[in-house]
């Protein structure tokens, strides 16, 4: 289990937890399967057999408090087929990893105001999981505590759909959100 630190102390049962996020999982691979919007091209389907992912680990999920920018600066990102697309960087999620003091971004699309965007590459880009990063996506309040914390829980973390099919355009991620510490949690490097 990895050691982290939060800004709050969360009793989890580890079996449930895990539990459900295999059944978040297993949901995932069928819409991967059977739904006509699945990034997996239509012609290698039928040799899909699911993702690969770390094993669910409680110690990959924190509850931390959003650090606000005063003035969020708006942003440019490139995207992997050579666009850009716009959003405030609206503030700062700051917790530790294996002794190591981190920091991401949060972002937010012009006018989507409930929707927290934390794009981030690690350690682990490009050798276990997706070269250009993975994403995790806040929303609220269904991703906050009772005391307004956020729930930042890379067990979640998933590839964009540009790491199934060039036929996608995706952000890439901003340098400030590339980590040097490896998080060993949620999607793997797709094996299609």
């Amino acid at each position: 289990m990895t050691s982290v630190t939060t800004d709050s102390d969360s009793d989890i049962d580890a079996e449930a937890y895990a539990d459900e996020i295999r059944e978040q999982r297993a949901q995932k691979d069928e819409f991967f399967v059977e739904h006509p919007r699945s990034p997996i091209p239509q012609a290698t389907r039928a040799d899909f057999t699911g993702l690969r992912y770390f094993d669910p680990d409680p110690g990959y999920r924190f509850e931390v408090h959003l650090h606000e920018h005063d003035d969020p600066e708006e942003i440019t990102v490139e995207t992997t087929q050579d666009g850009a697309r716009t959003y405030h960087d609206v503030g700062e999620f700051r917790f530790t990893v294996d002794g190591e003091d981190v920091t991401l971004h949060a972002f937010q699309a012009p006018g989507d105001e409930y929707r927290l965007w934390v794009p981030f590459r690690d350690a682990t880009s490009g050798e276990e999981t997706y070269p250009a990063g993975r994403y995790l996506d806040l929303e609220d309040p269904d991703d906050r505590t009772d005391d307004g914390a956020w729930i930042l829980d890379f067990n979640e973390a998933y590839s964009p759909f540009c790491a199934y099919a060039d036929a996608y355009e995706c952000p890439l991620v901003p340098m400030d959100n590339w980590l040097d510490v490896a998080i060993r949690a949620g999607e793997k490097q797709p094996e299609l």
